[in-house]
């Protein structure tokens, strides 16, 4: 609702004053910085020029006093950036609440950080502080927030938003918590963007109750496409960097399922004033535990393979992927283990006897807990000590030894290709499969998920004590086995783990409910998030139609822009010329990369399109041509989803069909052999 030309005027007013306190506060620290930099390299100075003089205790504190001061000079930098970032639209939203216990009315203005003045106390409140939990979770009436003393109860009294360009203020009104709003239906309505951007002024409650919660361990949400789960991981961040003290974006890992999507989501932490956090994809941690070869396979790849028909054994693939190995493979590395014995006693340097009986009881008795190949290296350790007063000098001669006179060998390959002519497996490689494993060096995705659990089995797991969050993004694309390593490694970290079952591009693996990976994560939570925001109605009714789903809620409001079927494809280029025209955006989705590939070829040089692969990291979204594996996670302000006689979506493909025509935010224009296929 629009407010009155006299709160215009007040809010205008206010803007200035703001605007005016901001740029006074900017030009101090300015100062401020640059002479403590200065402050700060004289003391430097001065402490080299007298280091020699000091004493070790002098000399510590004048260290720890450096350091002090550095940091305080990063943290004022730190908040300088910020400042800066917000110096031309400094907040988007305020409340007025009215306290029960004291009756005080508040007004409070949200920003993307804070704002203090000696006279006037609190201008603009960071989006994350208590308080401003009020104006996501509330409509106008009784409210209450979570402060540090406890829960504050009152009356919203007004919710109000602001639209602030270049120091202007061009609009304001008041809403209600309908989802409806002004401002949202605005934002939904606009075009997308290279890169995905911040949703501080339209975070809906659904979403702010995950960003908000620091109650659960672990948070696994399911989303449908378009209910903005990615950008609530990347606010929820934001809200545990501010809330979690010492918590740094160095303690942070995103899991991305590809560099694509890395490069799509860069620019929201540092809109929110954070440091983007570490970042990296499952095939990247494949890729630094197996040495046994020299590539590990990426997942795009593995799923390219099955959609360009280049797989020979499916079955195998998909017993590889599935659930039922991960005991096949305990059992079997069971066995392993209990028929390992050292066979024979030997003697190091001619002098120390090591019996064969003894080194059997350590290896299956006493460290009998530890990981088995862990069991050889304390052994080794023990003996090294034992013979020679203390030292481990002798260690890798010992563990040396030990193999050479056991049963067994530490080779990984051995023991893995031993698994599948083993009783405990269900479908065994042929010939031609183990001599293709043995000669290639580029490891397969399927097999380097295996290969990796064997080894953490049989040597232990690596253990990141320095991560304290993890985010999983597109989980739904995660195997029980991948969450299952994941758990070992980060055991102590918190987790907020999303997906959608619906999305599901992986052709040998799939969840009916992302609920079943709770039992791995202690204190765990599931949510679902039921609204879309990103399609139109028409196109939220075609892709329900595709899953059969009906509780799909569809919030955009749009003018009537009728979903459009085509038979012709001759009608391609034309459908493009008329998408460019409305839209800054235009994806052409195709089912496999073959058939992205020669699109391409026929169009490259015709129009400025670009195509990408699985090697892409950066694109243009004016016009580009991809697989529909690749398209998960990346939206575009129209989609035309092609398909031909040599390239039709099969009836168990379903699901990569929803990921396709659910990239569309305005316009969806769907290709395929017959209307209704």
């Amino acid at each position: 609702m629009a407010i009155t030309e006299r709160d215009f005027k007040l809010e205008q007013r206010r803007l200035k004053e703001v605007l005016k306190l901001l740029d006074d506060k900017l030009a101090q620290m300015g100062e401020d910085i640059f002479e403590d930099e200065d402050k700060y390299k004289e003391f430097r100075k001065y402490t080299w020029d007298n280091m020699r003089a000091m004493d070790a205790q002098e000399l510590n504190q004048a260290n720890a006093e450096s350091e002090f001061e550095a940091n305080k000079i990063l943290m004022k930098q730190d908040y300088f950036k910020k400042l800066y970032r917000i110096k031309d639209n400094p907040y988007f939203a305020s409340i007025v609440f009215e306290d029960d216990e004291t009756k005080e009315k508040y007004s409070i203005y949200l920003g993307l950080t804070y704002l203090k003045d000696d006279d006037y106390g609190n201008i603009i409140y960071d989006w994350r502080s208590p308080i401003c939990s009020l104006f996501y979770d509330f409509e106008v009436g009784k409210a209450v927030y979570a402060a540090p003393e406890g829960p504050i109860t009152g009356n919203l009294l007004r919710k109000r938003q602001y639209k602030i360009e270049k120091r202007k203020l061009l609009s304001a009104f008041d809403n209600s918590m309908n989802i409806d709003d002004e401002l949202l239906q605005e934002v939904l309505a606009s075009d997308s963007n290279e890169k995905m951007k911040n949703i501080v002024n339209t975070i809906q409650q659904e979403q702010n109750n995950v960003i908000r919660n620091v109650r659960d361990k672990t948070l696994i949400v399911s989303g449908i496409a378009g209910s903005g789960k990615t950008s609530v991981a990347l606010h929820r961040i934001a809200f545990l960097l501010y809330k979690i003290k010492n918590l740094t974006s160095n303690d942070v890992l995103i899991f991305s399922p590809n560099q694509i999507f890395t490069e799509y989501i860069s620019n929201v932490l540092p809109e929110l004033g954070e440091d983007n956090t570490l970042q990296t994809t499952f095939n990247e941690y494949l890729s630094s535990s197996i040495n046994e070869f020299q590539e590990v396979e990426p997942f795009m790849e593995f799923i390219g393979k099955y959609y360009s028909e280049k797989v020979k054994n499916v079955e195998l693939i998909r017993y590889k992927q599935s659930d039922e190995i991960i005991n096949d493979i305990n059992l079997y590395l069971e066995d392993f283990i209990r028929k390992a014995r050292v066979v024979s006693d030997f003697t190091e340097n001619k002098i120390y006897t090591v019996y064969k009986d003894e080194l059997n009881d350590l290896l299956h008795n006493r460290y009998s807990t530890l990981p088995f190949f862990e069991r050889i290296d304390v052994i080794a350790q023990k003996l090294s000590e034992s013979n020679y007063k203390g030292s481990t000098k002798k260690k890798p001669t010992y563990k040396k030894m030990i193999l050479e006179n056991s049963s067994f060998r530490k080779d990984y390959k051995d023991i893995y290709l031993g698994f599948f002519s083993s009783d405990y497996c269900k479908i065994r490689m042929n010939d031609e499969e183990i001599r293709a494993f043995n000669k290639t060096k580029v490891i397969g995705y399927e097999d380097a998920l295996l290969f990796v659990y064997m080894k953490g089995v049989l040597e232990g797991f690596p253990y990141e004590r320095n991560i304290r969050q993890v985010v999983i993004d597109e989980a739904q694309d995660y195997s029980y086995l991948q969450y299952l390593i994941i758990s070992k490694i980060f055991r102590n970290s918190n987790f907020t783990i999303l997906g959608d079952v619906n999305q599901t591009i992986n052709p040998y693996y799939k969840y009916d409910t992302l609920d079943i990976i709770a039992s791995l994560f202690p204190q765990s939570k599931c949510i679902n998030l039921t609204k879309t925001y990103r399609s139109s109605p028409e196109i939220i009714e075609f892709t329900n139609k595709i899953l059969g789903l009906n509780h799909v809620c569809a919030i955009r409001k749009t003018e009537s822009v009728p979903l459009i079927h085509r038979t012709d494809e001759s009608l391609l280029l034309e459908d493009i010329n008329y998408l460019k025209d409305k839209y800054k955006s235009v994806a052409v989705i195709t089912r496999d990369s073959k058939t992205a590939l020669r699109i391409y070829e026929e169009l490259k040089e015709q129009i400025p399109i670009s195509l990408l692969n699985s090697q892409t990291e950066e694109f243009n979204k004016e016009l580009v041509v991809l697989p529909a594996y690749l398209a998960k996670g990346l939206e575009f302000d129209s989609v035309i989803v092609y398909s031909d006689k040599d390239s039709k979506y099969l009836k168990d493909e379903k699901n990569l069909l929803y990921v396709a025509c659910t990239r569309a935010q305005h316009e969806l224009i769907v290709y395929s052999t017959k209307k209704g296929d």
